[in-house]
């Protein structure tokens, strides 16, 4: 079967996925860029970006995924399902190119993006998101994008085979966290640590017994 992945997903030190004060302006609210700017320096966002350990990681999120599951606080500023023409926050070409189901209680239906992304809105328990991301994907691997909440849920209900989170050294102190309520969560996982030079940590977890990622 498949395989359900997190990949680049930042947190600061205290645990915030994201900042407080989420708006259309300022998608992660009050820490605007800075969970990301390790990201925005590789040659994975830019071509005449960095290479190295962080490009090494973060190129990893494209490969053999066929499907994301994201929340509405990912795809849209609060109040975004009161504007029937908003398209979400990632442009005429998102950077998914795949399938997308956002979950949300306030459906619409989906949108075609440029670039092969396309947006399904469901409202959905994880284990029925991830059951419809599973036929879309055509056996290639399912994303869990964020944000904070949703990988949360997923990690809860122990759907998640492996995450890449990244550490930045920076504390927000307010915004929504990822870790509350997985106390224990370690004992499921193998866990590796990776410093870079730019200050980041990234850290794996790989379910005991998860078998290879698609490609």
């Amino acid at each position: 079967m498949s395989l359900v992945r997190v990949h680049n997903f930042s947190i600061s030190l205290d645990g915030f996925g994201t900042g407080e004060g989420q708006s259309k302006d300022a998608h992660f609210g009050h820490a605007g860029d800075r969970l990301h700017e390790w990201m925005f320096a590789t040659r994975f966002w830019q071509p005449d970006g960095s290479g190295g350990v962080d490009y090494v990681f973060a190129r990893e999120h494209e490969p053999g995924i066929g499907a994301e599951i994201m929340g509405a606080g990912k795809f849209g500023h609060p109040g975004w399902h009161e504007d029937p023409e908003w398209k979400g926050a990632w442009g005429p070409n998102p950077p998914f190119h795949t399938p997308v189901f956002v979950l949300t209680h306030h459906t619409r239906p989906s949108i075609e993006m440029e670039g092969g992304t396309t947006f399904h809105f469901i409202d959905a328990s994880p284990a029925e998101a991830l059951e419809t991301a599973r036929a879309a994907a055509n056996g290639k691997d399912v994303r869990i994008g964020g944000g904070p909440t949703v990988i949360r849920d997923f990690l809860a209900a122990g759907l998640i085979d492996h995450m890449h989170t990244v550490v930045v050294p920076i504390l927000l102190g307010r915004g929504v966290r990822l870790w509350d309520g997985l106390e224990g969560l370690e004992k499921n996982y193998v866990i590796e640590a990776t410093s870079s030079p730019s200050g980041v940590t990234h850290v794996t977890f790989t379910r005991t017994g998860a078998g290879t990622a698609s490609t």
